[in-house]
Parts: structure tokens; sequence; C-alpha cells
């Protein structure tokens, strides 16, 4: 896979921000079911993923920017300390020769085909010797990399059921069907990876490829959504404006009762902390409820009088 940072078209110094508004240009850009004419989009789609998967991590991203893990994420071999820096009585394993520690290559009758490097290739290739007959252990590792392809769906998700504890379920084109549970702080145009769900492997021994979910939320009839806060507006009976009292306001999770203060405007602002969309740090935001103040349904007499006798001292 090519540099995450060329994949999204960021930076290094790049923020959080920066990466996160990258990624989801290319991922609206290239989702396969905006795509379905251009069999590439998928790939792109996927290599976008990939990519946001390492940025969008800080603890990935300082790793791959510390040459830790390549642009899979997977680690990377270091090779061996003090490789060529060993000077004239140096050796590939950063020893000085015939120091205590070190390999000792005096006597010159170690079976280094068999023995040292036979166990080297042990660890690297899962067993195989170098020089095996049919060279099992290159095949495997061949093998292990011929990777299923990709599954993609959107799911569409109510706000209720980002702060719900229950499973949704999400659809793929191939008619394979998935209950996930939403990651606390899912947001809008995530993509969430199902590792080991997509397509089986072409090749024995390989992996199974992912199935890729990405979240859409469905417009609410009452909220708006703004980070992890929730708005909405709410219409005040003019005498609860004028006088005070208590107002209902329904919530993802039910009706609350709160006070407003007498002679209300409209436009004030209230706060209902810990009643909006979930957050990663397992808390949530709040509702940040408008009040509108608004006229009784049918002309009330008494009060058309009154204001016009306020009118009329006003003149």
């Amino acid at each position: 896979m090519r540099d995450p940072y060329t994949v999204l078209g960021v930076a290094k110094t790049a923020t959080e921000g920066e990466i996160k508004s990258a990624f989801r240009k290319l991922a609206k850009k290239y989702h396969p079911d905006a795509n379905t004419d251009d069999p590439s989009a998928a790939a792109r789609f996927n290599e976008a993923n990939q990519a946001y998967e390492i940025l969008g991590d800080k603890e990935k991203r300082q790793k791959f920017d510390n040459g830790e893990i390549d642009a899979e994420g997977k680690p990377k071999f270091q090779g061996f300390g003090g490789f060529g820096g060993g000077g004239a009585g140096g050796n590939p394993f950063g020893q000085t020769r015939g120091t205590g520690g070190g390999f000792d290559f005096r006597g010159g009758s170690a079976d280094l085909g068999e023995g040292l490097f036979s166990d080297f290739f042990d660890q690297a290739f899962g067993g195989a010797k170098r020089g095996a007959r049919g060279g099992a252990g290159f095949t495997a590792a061949r093998n292990g990399s011929a990777k299923g392809e990709d599954i993609n769906a959107t799911l569409k998700v109510r706000l209720e059921e980002v702060v719900s504890d229950e499973k949704v379920e999400a659809v793929f084109p191939t008619g394979k069907r998935l209950a996930i549970r939403l990651p606390e702080g899912v947001e809008d145009g995530q993509v969430i990876r199902l590792r080991g769900q997509g397509q089986p492997p072409a090749i024995s021994g390989g992996q199974p490829g992912d199935a890729l979910v990405t979240i859409q939320f469905v417009d609410h009839a009452r909220f708006s959504v703004d980070g992890r806060d929730l708005l909405c507006d709410h219409e005040v009976a003019l005498e609860d404006a004028v006088l005070g009292g208590r107002i209902t306001i329904e919530t993802l999770d039910g009706r609350i009762a709160t006070k407003i203060q007498p002679w209300t405007n409209s436009g004030k602002t209230l706060r209902l902390k810990g009643k909006g969309l979930t957050r990663k740090d397992g808390g949530r935001g709040d509702i940040l409820v408008s009040l509108v103040v608004a006229l009784p349904e049918s002309p009330d007499a008494e009060l058309i009088a009154l204001m016009q006798k306020r009118r009329d001292a006003n003149v």
C-alpha cells in the first residue's frame, strides 16, 4: 500500500481535523454505492480507509512516523542491531569478536546453515527451513497474503440507535447480514472495519477479506447534530414565557420535564446535560434547546384587548 499521507493527500504535519476531513472527502467520492460503474472505486475507497486507520489513530500514526509499522499497520522487521557498525572486528550481530555475550565464530566448524540461520528462518517463515524442498516457508507467506475481497455496505442508523446498546443489522450486496454494536462516539460517515467478515480467499491458506460498513445518520424530525451535541427548538406558551412554568422536552431516551424562568424571551437556550450523542470516552454530549415563544393557536380576545391597551398607552 502507498504512504497513507499520500493516499489522503495531506502533509505529515496535518492536524487530526485535516486528516479526518481529507478522509471523508475521499470516502464520499469513492464509496462503492456512489460508483457502481467504476470498478476501481472500491479499491480507492479501501485504500483511503486503510490510510485513515493508521493516521486517524494517534498511537498508530506515531508508530508509522517512527518507522515501527508499515502502511498496512504491520510491524516492520528492524534487522539485526548494530548491523554494519562493528568496524574491523565487528560482526552482523552487533558484538565484537570474542567478547562475552556475543557469538564466537572461532574454530570455523559451526554449522550455520542448519543452526543459527535455520533458527532465524524458522521464526521468520513459520518453521520452514531455508532450502527446504518446494519452498514451503515462502509458499505459506505468499498464500497468507492472498486475501479475499472486502465487501462494503452503507448502514443507515437513527440517532436513537446511536445512543442505544442494541445491535443494528448491516446488509451487504452479497446478501450477507451482520448484526453489529455501534462503537462509542460513532460518527456520521465513519467506516467500521469488521475483519475476516468479507469474501473467502481465492487460495487455500489465505485470509478472508473484511467487511466495511459506512455509517450514515438518518435525518431526525426534532434534532440536528452538532458534534456530539443535539440542537432543537421548543415552543413555549405565552403565559409560561411571562409567568414561568414547567415544560416537557422529548429526548432520545424519553421525556424530561424542566423549569423555565418568568419573562423568558424567544432565543433563550436550555442545556440538557448528558442527553446528546455518545462520546468515545463513554460519556455523552448535551441537548441544546432553543425556546420559541408561541401565541395561542386561536385568537384570544382578552389578550388582544390587553395588547391594544399597551399599544395605545405608548402612543
